[in-house]
Parts: structure tokens; C-alpha cells; sequence
């Protein structure tokens, strides 16, 4: 499926200030980015990184007091991916390859190592493999409210079991949190997705399986064959759209993205 894709950030600078931004789609193997645009006010060269463990792209501006919009386009063409949950199975901690590995340890948001008995009490009889996920996917769908405002930056997954209520971010932090609990490796993504209402940046999770990762999204509020990836990593705090060092208010902030294909 190909995409139209894009987002509009409009800020007030109080003072000089450095922004870091992370709204590039990421280019791999599953999406294939036809072209990308990127237009900055005032004109401000940014400085491109490229996470070589990831793929992340991030740019850093450094911006004057004063205003500062950003408009980001691109196309990109997503493959398909087959799922026949029946034949995708975990994979033993000993068998994994050694660069997945971190993704089975606790991290800031998501303490795997506090849910494990409770991971274990909701999921230890499940089928392993895809179908153990998709079960996890199915609780936090059953058990957390999905309610705008419930949390805030601070908040981890152990929060999110407590209070059970949170929003795509949280739901992503407990799906990895389980998934780690239950030694399937798990990472925090985040996305533009289509049909998603209203449309925002979106956040999910994928678990290692066979041979690959899997993305899921336990809130069931967008299509996950329409998530065009932006960032992967640990949780939250390795792929914030935009992380400031300085004084600025957002003014508007617009994200959208259109299927161009039937």
C-alpha cells in the first residue's frame, strides 16, 4: 500500500533553543520512502543523524527566539506482510540473536520485572508464540480505559496496570511490559497512522517472533497495516517526536496521512 504522509508543527521560541526532532519516517526493508520533504521556518540547516542500530532518523535545529513552523511530507509504500498466527512461534531467550536480546530487560517505562507475576497469572496458559500477544493485546484492550489526559509523561506500565486507564502510549509501555515478562522481546513504535481519529502520532509495539518483528497495537484504534514506522526503541523516551532544550510553547500541531491506492 502506498501513502501520503505528513505533519505541520507550529512553535513559539522564548529564547534560543534546541530542538531534536524524530517525525522522518524510517526506511527498511517493509517501507520504502518515494520521496520526503522537509520545510523549515525561519531557515534553520538541520543536522541529520541516523540511529545505526534503529534506523531512527533524527534532526536537531538550533532556532532563535522568535517563531518556528515545520512542515514534513513524504510518500511511502508499505510491503505486505503474511501473518498466519498458527505457525508463529517464541523463540527461547538461548536462541535468540544476540541484538535482540536487550529487548527482553526491564526499561524506564515498561518494568517487565514488576508485572511478572501478574503477566504470568493472565498469560502463562496461553498458547505461546503469536497468539500469546495477541491475547496480551486483547486484556489491555478489556481492562484499560482508553482516556485522553488519564497520564502523563511519568507515567509507566505499572502505573497503567494499576490505574488502568492511559492512552496509545501507555498501551503500547504494558504490551511490551507483558511481552518482556513472558521473555518475548518487545520495543516501543512510533507511527503515522492511517485511519486513526483524530489523526495524531500514533504509538504501538512489535514483538520478536520467529524470525522477525510483529507490530501490534492493543488499542485497536488504527489499522496496523496502515502504520507507517517513525522510530523504534526500548520505550518512549528513545523516540519522542520532538525532545526541546530551552523555553517554547506549541501553537498547533497537525498530522495526517491518506492512502493513494486502492
Amino acid at each position: 500500500m502506498k501513502f501520503q504522509l505528513g505533519c505541520h508543527l507550529d512553535y513559539d521560541v522564548a529564547i534560543d533553543t534546541t530542538f531534536i526532532f524524530n517525525i522522518c519516517v524510517l526506511k527498511n526493508k517493509e517501507q520504502q520512502i518515494i520521496g520526503q520533504h522537509l520545510n523549515i521556518t525561519p531557515n534553520c540547516q538541520p543536522e541529520e543523524y541516523i540511529n545505526r542500530d534503529s534506523t531512527n532518523s533524527y534532526f536537531r535545529l538550533i532556532v532563535p527566539e522568535g517563531r518556528l513552523t515545520l512542515d514534513y511530507q513524504a510518500t511511502v509504500e508499505l510491503s505486505e506482510c503474511d501473518r498466519n498466527p498458527s505457525t508463529i512461534q517464541e523463540i527461547p531467550p538461548a536462541e535468540l540473536p544476540l541484538d535482540i536480546v536487550p529487548h527482553l530487560y526491564p526499561s524506564r517505562y515498561c518494568q517487565s520485572d514488576r508485572l511478572m507475576k501478574l503477566a504470568q497469572d493472565e498469560f502463562g496458559d496461553c498458547n505461546p508464540g503469536y497468539s500469546r500477544v495477541e491475547a496480551i493485546c486483547d486484556w489491555i484492550y478489556r481492562k484499560i480505559d482508553y482516556i485522553s489526559g488519564s497520564s502523563d509523561s511519568q507515567t509507566s506500565a505499572y502505573d497503567t496496570a494499576i490505574e488502568r486507564a492511559g492512552v496509545c502510549r501507555d498501551f503500547a509501555h504494558l504490551g511490551i511490559a507483558f511481552c518482556r515478562a513472558m521473555s518475548i522481546p518487545a520495543r516501543f513504535v512510533s507511527a503515522y497512522a492511517w485511519q486513526l481519529d483524530p489523526p495524531d502520532f500514533h504509538a504501538c509495539f512489535e514483538a520478536y517472533l520467529g524470525d522477525r518483528w510483529y507490530i501490534f497495537d492493543a488499542t485497536r484504534l488504527a489499522n496496523t497495516e496502515g502504520l507507517v514506522k517513525i522510530g523504534m526503541g526500548r520505550d518512549a523516551a528513545d523516540v519522542a517526536f520532538a525532545t526541546v532544550f530551552g523555553s517554547i510553547s506549541l501553537n498547533k500541531m497537525d498530522v495526517y496521512i491518506d492512502r493513494l491506492d486502492n
